[in-house]
């Protein structure tokens, strides 16, 4: 089973993430979830965009970068929760031994000359999202293929934003659960890196 690092959303390490890890780690995963925010949580939108910009998006990435540094020569499943998504997208692309990309309500900009060799991409997200517009998503996914990667999109009418939280406004528990099946089924048909 792959190791999948799996960062947290604006909101900080809120219980939802290592909810979810149980969930993987129970389906025969090691997971780990860097804390990016040195254990701030926040309990807005204002209050997270406050933390995060408070930080800065190179210093997430360096520590995101150094969590995972330690884990990548095995291949590791980027994934990633809103912001976590966008981070996540960011080292698989840069990552040459990364065996997946798990997005969950956050995609991230492609540079022009991003290449990678068929890396599985899985994105759940609400449909609409004020966060994803569906031009945006239409123009990532092309972006995404044109890249190498080999990208499924499962879209979930009439969900929140981040609809997996079941501590926040957006949760949605069918389409939650509907995304965790869907996210296990990806992760246990990755391939082992030798067979890649």
């Amino acid at each position: 089973m792959p190791t999948v690092v799996m960062f947290h959303s604006a909101y900080g390490p809120r219980p939802a993430v290592e909810e979810a890890a149980v969930r993987l780690r129970e389906a025969g995963h090691e997971v780990h979830t860097p804390d990016l925010y040195g254990g701030r949580t926040a309990r807005t939108v204002e209050e997270s965009m406050a933390i995060k910009d408070g930080i800065g998006r190179d210093e997430l990435l360096r520590r995101a970068v150094a969590a995972t540094a330690p884990l990548s020569e095995r291949g590791v499943v980027y994934a990633g929760f809103s912001l976590g998504g966008a981070i996540a997208q960011n080292l698989a692309l840069a990552d040459t031994r990364a065996r997946g990309l798990l997005l969950l309500h956050g995609t991230s900009d492609i540079s022009e000359d991003a290449a990678v060799d068929d890396l599985p991409v899985q994105l759940h997200v609400a449909d609409p999202d004020p966060f994803e517009p569906h031009d945006w998503l239409n123009a990532w996914y092309l972006r995404m293929r044109r890249a190498g990667a080999d990208v499924e999109v499962h879209r979930y009418p009439g969900a929140g934003h981040l609809f997996t939280d079941p501590g926040l406004p957006d949760h949605d528990e069918e389409a939650a659960e509907r995304t965790w099946r869907t996210a296990l089924g990806f992760l246990a048909e990755l391939e082992e890196p030798a067979s890649r």
